[in-house]
């Protein structure tokens, strides 16, 4: 008889026994001296996940009694703590609702054909009004919170928002009196997590992600409000960073781009690790104008993002549900994202190039590229905006080596462009004018895809740029044949109209199509316009002139060629064509010196 009477709390102590020292062994694997990897972690957590389960079913393989309902709830915690860890959300809000099924049956309340049982809301408010302030009621405030965890991790913001009053209730009480009252006994279960820092994540994730959201459908004002808030919470310091980011991302939206600044700095002080927050500086001194300020920015994001501590976070104390794990709503990423530190690189080299600083530009350029042809792609990231492809590449740097004074070396990259396309070049590339609906700028090529286009563009403007050099060269003759070269590839182009046989574009077909054919025909007028200066170098001046005109046919707005058409005619004794021709070429807007020949 006697024993019949201490076989229950021989297994309540066992049970309690085994809890803990699964508890135990967690913590001394993340909180001893060793840092565990993350496949070694994972590994852990779904070791314990299981162990745990185990547990919990032998506890569950009797009927539901008041001594064992605390220890079966908080066993219900470990486990789903691990479950969540792991992105098990199903398992976990599985066994979240068994469990508390089991607590209404303790306090002999029925779920059948009650609305609350299909009910989210209702169901934890039946949960909560039956174990009102018992012992009871400490566990299954821990329960909520996962639950809350859940809804967070599986960004279902508007039940969170429905619910707001409740959670914040379980955050008062968990924080206070509830927890203090629950934990007397040196003998009682051990938890994975403590339940007070696991709701203080909770809040100030709930504000990160409530207003990345608000912010992202325009309230910017209502999103500031909750931010702000949530930057005095006791949090991270990862999190109160991200508060001051949202916060400068609100006031940019709002038009106060000085005091975003201020918030994207208190973000940078508070964690320095927040890339983002300079990353959306440099956009702010780009919007102002503030073209110094904005490649300084850059220097120091790309200088940042190639350090390993950018890329690789250290794991060590990271809790077991991370606030990477509760902040994953699309709006919030695409305001965390950085692009890569190429992505940065190449944005600094042009910036550099276009703003006067050539010979830095060049430098970037060619660390750009030869980061691209290493087999070490450092910083380089899913979810960057792509570079440009690497003709493309070698084409700017090329031109920015030419601006250099670097002839030589932007012919030897003008020669790999060619070399590389050459042979892949169609004999003919129809280009087909996009309907309505498409894109102003896609590409409609019959018999061919994108790249067949672009390959001729390319190919095109590296003969163009090698004429250039050989201008720079004063090699007249050279620079005949490769303009002309870039000429004849860019003639193989056709545009097709619906209903219309083939046509070469002209330059009153720009405004219609994209911007394929607006470089076509640039291309083509800059290349005309460099054979007909190089004629008149050489005294051939009628087809200087022929060249000339044909140039401002295709490429009307190029001041160059009007200039040096003028010039032509004025040597050619024909002083009033001349003359008519300043006035008409000075009468156009005047073009940046990058499209002008030097």
């Amino acid at each position: 008889m006697s024993i019949k009477t201490f076989q229950p709390l021989h297994l309540l102590e066992r049970w309690v026994q085994e809890n803990n020292e699964l508890v135990n062994k967690w913590k001394q694997q993340v909180g001893g001296g060793d840092t565990l990897g993350r496949d070694q972690s994972q590994t852990h957590l779904r070791c314990c996940s299981s162990e745990f389960h185990k547990l919990l079913m032998k506890i569950q393989g009797i009927p539901p009694l008041a001594d064992h309902t605390q220890l079966e709830l908080t066993v219900v915690y470990n486990a789903c703590v691990c479950f969540t860890a792991q992105s098990q959300f199903s398992e976990a809000e599985l066994l979240l609702t068994q469990s508390t099924e089991r607590v209404l049956q303790v306090h002999s309340t029925s779920t059948e054909d009650d609305p609350a049982a299909s009910d989210p809301h209702l169901f934890w408010r039946t949960v909560l009004k039956s174990v009102g302030n018992t012992a009871l009621a400490p566990c299954v405030l821990r329960l909520l919170c996962l639950q809350w965890a859940i809804w967070l991790s599986t960004c279902q913001l508007k039940t969170i928002q429905e619910f707001q009053n409740e959670l914040m209730s379980v955050f008062e009480r968990l924080s206070t009196e509830v927890w203090d009252k629950g934990r007397k006994s040196s003998d009682d279960p051990l938890l994975v997590m403590d339940p007070r820092k696991l709701v203080e994540l909770l809040q100030i994730c709930t504000y990160i992600a409530q207003g990345a959201e608000s912010l992202s459908e325009g309230q910017s004002s209502e999103a500031l409000s909750a931010l702000h808030t949530a930057s005095s919470l006791p949090a991270p310091r990862t999190l109160i960073a991200y508060t001051h980011l949202l916060s400068g991302s609100c006031l940019a939206h709002m038009g106060r781009p000085q005091m975003a600044l201020q918030c994207y700095r208190k973000a940078l002080e508070t964690d320095r690790r927040c890339l983002c927050a300079l990353y959306r500086s440099m956009l702010i001194y780009r919007q102002l104008g503030n073209t110094q300020a904005e490649i300084q920015a850059l220097r120091l994001l790309h200088s940042t993002l190639m350090l390993p501590s950018a890329t690789e976070p250290p794991l060590a104390g990271t809790p077991l549900l991370s606030p990477s794990l509760l902040l994953c709503s699309q709006s919030l990423s695409s305001m965390l994202s950085v692009p890569s530190a190429l992505s940065i690189l190449h944005n600094l080299a042009l910036k550099c190039v276009l703003h006067g600083r050539v010979s830095e530009g060049v430098e970037y350029y060619l660390d750009l590229l030869a980061a691209l042809q290493s087999e070490d792609q450092h910083g380089m990231h899913a979810g960057s905006p792509p570079l440009p492809r690497l003709p493309e590449l070698y084409l700017q740097a090329g031109a920015a080596l030419l601006m250099a004074q670097r002839p030589a070396d932007c012919v030897a990259l003008c020669d790999e462009v060619i070399t590389t396309t050459l042979e892949l070049l169609p004999e003919r590339v129809v280009l087909e004018e996009p309907d309505e609906e498409c894109e102003a700028g896609s590409r409609a090529l019959s018999g061919g895809g994108e790249d067949r286009v672009g390959m001729l563009l390319w190919t095109a403007a590296a003969y163009l740029l090698h004429g250039h050099c050989n201008t720079h060269l004063k090699d007249w003759k050279q620079a005949v044949t490769h303009y002309a070269r870039c000429f004849n590839l860019l003639v193989k182009v056709r545009l097709k109209k619906r209903g219309f046989q083939p046509q070469i574009p002209s330059a009153d077909m720009v405004g219609k199509q994209g911007t394929d054919l607006c470089i076509l025909q640039r291309l083509k007028g800059l290349s005309l316009a460099g054979r007909g200066i190089s004629f008149t170098q050489t005294d051939q001046l009628r087809e200087a002139l022929r060249d000339l005109q044909l140039s401002l046919q295709a490429f009307p707005e190029c001041a160059t060629a009007g200039l040096w058409c003028g010039e032509v005619l004025w040597r050619l004794g024909r002083r009033r064509e001349a003359a008519a021709c300043w006035e008409n070429t000075w009468s156009f807007t005047p073009q940046s010196s990058e499209e002008q020949l030097s």
